[in-house]
Formats: C-alpha cells, sequence, structure tokens
C-alpha cells in the first residue's frame, strides 16, 4: 500500500469513527456534532482523549487522572491553585480563610449566592458533609484525610459549619498549613456536593455512591450531562454558576485511543484539543498553521511498579539492578521526546524538597552492573516475570524497551496489554507482578509522594490501602515510614528539604519502584480555540473561549 493510499484509508477510517461517535453519544451530543464533517461549534469544545480510565464521577472514589481532570470542572474545591504559580492558593468556594494560632483549626468564610444545578441552596453544611461523607465512606480517597488524622470516629467534629457561610476544619496535629490548604482544601475531597439530591439517591446506606457513578451533584462551572463509557463525556455549563460564566456552554470529550487518529481530526478540524499525541506527531504538527503545541510539566511520574511481595522481587538488589535496565537517554530523545522528563526520584522537579534534574536522574542504562546485582541477588540466570501496561501510546515502547534489554541478562518480561480501568483494578488488587503506568500527587511538596509512595500505614491485605502505592506495591518499612512524619513536621525548611533529599538518595537504591519519567501535559490545539489555560495540576475548561 502506498503512502497516499494509506493516508485516505486513514481519514475513510476516521470519518466512520466520527459517524459511530456522533451516533452512539445520544441527543446531547448531537448539539456538539449535527455536521460531523464541518468545524467544531461555536459555543462548544470538542476533545480527543483516551478516556477508558474513568469508572465513577464520584468524588470520594476517583482515582484517575483522566476523570479528575473532569471533575475539577464540574466541582469547585475550597481553594484553588494560581493558575500562573502552582506553588499558590488562591480563593474558590471559600473567599477568604483563618488560620487559628497554634495552627490547629482553619476557619473558611464562603462565597455567596452559591445553587446546586438542582436549584438547591448551597451551605457550608452541605461542605461538611461532602467532607464526612469521603471518610465515613472509606474509599479510595479517604486516605487524602485519614493520613493528616481525620477518622469516622472524629470527622463529624473535625468538619463543621456554625452557619450557612462558614467551614471550620479542626486538625489533630500542627501540620503546615500551607500543605493542608494543598493537599485537602484544593483537593477534589473538599467539593460543595448537593447532600439533598444525593440522600435521595441512597442505597442500602451507600451515601450516593451508585448514584454519583454517573452523575455530578455538585457546585462548578460545568456538570456531567452523560457519559458513554468508552466513546465520550458530555459537560454542560451551569446556569447558576456562582462564578463568572463559561463562555463555552459545552465540552464534548470523545474517546480516541490513537494517537494517529487524534493528529487526523485535528488537522480537518473536526476536534479543538488532542490530547495523546505522539513524539512524531507533535514534530509534524508544529510545521503546519492553525495547530499549537501547548505542554506543561506535571506532577505525574511514569513508572516501573514493582509487587514487593514476589519472593524475587522483594529483594533490593533486584529491583535495583532492574533501574540499570532502563535506557533513560536513549528512551528520552525518541519515544518520550515532548511527552517527559528522565526523573528517577520519587519527588517531582519543581515540588519543594525535590532532588534538582541532575541528582534526581543518576542511572543509566548498564547491562554489565545489572548483571553483576542479579549474580548477587542469587539470580545469576535471570528470572521470568510478567509486566502489565495500558493503552497509553508512549507505554508499549518503553516496556518492549526493557523487555529486550532485560533478556539479554536472562530475565524474561511477559508484556501483557489491556485497558486503563483493567490495569488499574489488577494493581488496587495487588493482583500483578510488575506494571507500568503513572500516579500524579495532588501537592508541589515532596510530602505529596513521600506520603503515598513511600510512606504505608497498614500493609495488610485485608487493610486495603488502594489509594497508597506503597500498599499497592506491598512495601512496608518502619524506618522509611518514621522518616516520612520527621520531614512533614520539621518545622526549619531548610532542615526539610534536607531530609527530604536524603531519603530520595535512599529509596532510589532500595526503595520499593523504578521511576521512569516525569510525565508532560502535552495537547495540540486550533487556533480557533482561544485561552487554553493549565499548569502542572490543573486544567482550566471555563477560561476558554472561540
Amino acid at each position: 500500500m502506498t503512502e497516499r493510499t494509506t493516508m485516505r484509508m486513514n481519514r475513510i477510517s476516521a470519518r466512520t469513527h466520527r459517524h459511530h461517535l456522533a451516533a452512539t453519544v445520544g441527543a446531547a451530543a448531537l448539539t456538539l456534532a449535527l455536521d460531523v464533517s464541518a468545524a467544531t461549534p461555536p459555543s462548544g469544545l470538542i476533545m480527543a482523549w483516551n478516556i477508558d480510565a474513568i469508572s465513577t464521577f464520584d468524588p470520594a472514589q476517583i482515582g484517575e487522572v483522566v476523570t479528575n481532570e473532569i471533575i475539577q470542572n464540574t466541582c469547585d474545591p475550597l481553594v484553588d491553585f494560581d493558575t500562573a504559580d502552582e506553588t499558590k492558593i488562591v480563593p474558590r468556594l471559600a473567599k477568604s480563610w483563618d488560620v487559628s494560632e497554634d495552627g490547629k483549626q482553619i476557619t473558611f468564610h464562603l462565597q455567596e449566592g452559591m445553587k446546586f444545578p438542582s436549584g438547591n441552596k448551597a451551605t457550608a453544611g452541605d461542605l461538611a458533609w461532602s467532607l464526612q461523607r469521603v471518610v465515613k465512606l472509606g474509599l479510595g480517597n479517604a486516605a487524602t484525610l485519614t493520613e493528616y488524622g481525620f477518622t469516622k470516629g472524629n470527622v463529624d467534629q473535625m468538619f463543621t459549619a456554625p452557619d450557612d457561610a462558614t467551614l471550620v476544619m479542626k486538625l489533630d496535629k500542627p501540620y503546615p498549613v500551607t500543605l493542608i490548604l494543598q493537599a485537602i482544601a484544593a483537593n477534589r475531597v473538599a467539593v460543595l456536593m448537593d447532600r439533598q439530591t444525593i440522600m435521595k439517591n441512597e442505597v442500602n446506606g451507600d451515601l450516593g455512591n451508585k448514584y454519583l457513578a454517573t452523575r455530578t451533584e455538585c457546585v462548578g462551572p460545568y456538570r456531567l450531562a452523560k457519559w458513554n463509557a468508552g466513546e465520550a463525556v458530555i459537560l454542560q455549563a451551569n446556569e447558576d454558576y456562582w462564578g463568572k460564566k463559561p463562555a463555552l456552554k459545552q465540552i464534548l470529550i470523545r474517546h480516541v485511543a490513537e494517537a494517529g487518529t487524534q493528529r487526523l481530526l485535528l488537522e480537518q478540524g473536526d476536534i479543538d484539543v488532542a490530547r495523546d499525541l505522539t513524539p512524531e506527531d507533535l514534530a509534524d504538527l508544529e510545521k503546519r498553521p492553525g495547530v499549537t503545541i501547548d505542554k506543561v510539566l506535571k506532577p505525574q511520574l511514569l513508572y516501573w511498579n514493582i509487587n514487593n511481595a514476589d519472593p524475587i522481587l522483594s529483594n533490593e538488589k533486584v529491583r535495583l539492578a532492574m533501574r540499570y535496565l532502563i535506557d533513560y537517554d536513549g528512551l528520552a530523545k525518541t519515544v518520550m521526546a515532548n511527552i517527559g522528563v528522565p526523573r528517577a526520584s520519587f519527588a517531582q522537579i519543581g515540588a519543594v524538597g525535590a532532588l534538582d534534574e541532575k541528582e534526581g536522574q543518576p542511572f543509566k542504562l548498564d547491562l554489565e552492573k545489572a548483571k553483576k546485582l542479579l549474580t548477587e541477588a542469587g539470580y545469576p540466570n535471570g528470572f521470568e516475570v510478567s509486566l502489565l501496561i495500558g493503552t497509553h501510546s508512549y507505554v508499549s515502547p518503553l516496556a518492549q524497551s526493557v523487555q529486550e534489554n532485560a533478556a539479554k541478562i536472562g530475565v524474561k518480561l511477559k508484556i501483557e496489554r489491556m485497558s486503563n480501568a483493567q490495569l488499574f483494578s489488577r494493581v488496587r488488587g495487588r493482583e500483578y507482578q510488575t506494571t507500568m503506568q503513572g500516579w500524579q500527587t495532588g501537592v508541589p511538596d515532596a510530602h505529596g509522594n513521600a506520603s503515598r509512595q513511600i510512606y504505608n500505614p497498614d500493609n495488610r491485605f485485608e487493610a486495603k490501602q488502594t489509594m497508597f502505592p506503597s500498599w499497592r506495591a506491598a512495601y512496608f518499612s518502619e524506618d522509611a515510614n518514621k522518616k516520612v512524619d520527621d520531614a512533614l513536621f520539621e518545622k526549619d525548611p531548610a532542615k526539610r528539604v534536607q531530609l527530604y533529599q536524603a531519603l530520595q538518595r535512599e529509596m532510589m537504591e532500595k526503595g520499593p519502584q523504578a521511576y521512569m519519567f516525569q510525565i508532560y501535559n502535552v495537547a495540540g490545539v486550533r487556533n480557533t480555540l482561544k485561552g487554553w489555560t493549565w499548569n502542572g495540576f490543573r486544567t482550566y475548561y471555563d477560561m476558554t473561549s472561540k
């Protein structure tokens, strides 16, 4: 088949995909795509993205990057990250806040005139209930609160609403206030939920968890109008939003797994934004008129996830050997060009306490050293282990690169590819040996990853600490736990940084995971879309216009 014929077939395939999607996402989608061959509508944004990881829209349970971005655009948090400087906190639901002298109480003063999409008045009482609900459900995101001392037994006393416009947050210890604002108040757990509507739809005491699997009932610029799993998400602007009304009334996020198809749709003007482009796609689009490549380094690490419960992988020298099978330099110039930067430390670049780029990535491909470490560990002839991967375009070539290097020293990696939702389910159940996947922290502080990637509150299988990658990897060290706590409560900022940096150096030698790259958020954006705005922690759909 010639190159021209191949391109023609690709265009036909993409056009067929568009018509199929328009036919299946339902009536709500048709307001955005009545004529799928025409330019995108002036009142809406159409984005192509791999969204097969979505499983729920309940803020108490969401654990995927893609769903987190969507919920951030449908549900306002208490405070937010500054669009221009992610280390700064700005008002959102709370217009101001006060901190007690002992640092153990924060009083938030809420915006006025807030309503839910249902028409119900939104109050501080609803917000206190929303936070309490996360802990009481005990699902994945309860860890966001329990790691700071909130429990099912005390949460009703720790979050209170003395009146409709005031929320009081009490703390059991004097945690760094800025960290609490970043980790809790700016997080998806601190969104204002419609208690009345949700509780009308409660099933068997689930506090509306089943109901919220396919709905958003909160205060925010958009609401979830429709989700067809594996096809599309449609957001509709809230008419009664308390803040500045979004210029674009609808957002259509189309599930398009193939990067090449995303690029083609962008080139043809059938979408406004493409989110999963390869280095080749990006290089090609940079030369084309009408499209801008926008990227920002986000606090997401791609890592070789290792189950430390495996008798072979529990050996520190085996895990260290695996780090020397990664061709950081070569992959950075090819597969990961414009996608990510090499990073072997658990603390992301830009975080308080993080090692710099050079010291945070001391490894290089070294098969001889890897072989020596395996021999010292008692595996001179290697071993066989599985490697599970998801559907992101760059993960498969990364896995194949490591597989080829491993084979040269006798390690057989069996690669198994599956949907992202299936992969996450396997990992959260500890049903794996190794995987390649991403993890994104919610704070610009080394504690964000130290508290999840290293600290493990309870390693028992029945504890089900699924939102701790350390638990998923069955990694538990009392000494490491203590070092994480010591750094958290260190009052001297300079010494606190030193403690985190020492922990990073230690974990690069004997830690539970092999970190590979820090990922960019990259998008191809048509120039007809104005105001595409993001930082490492947020993407702001409501700031876009045409």
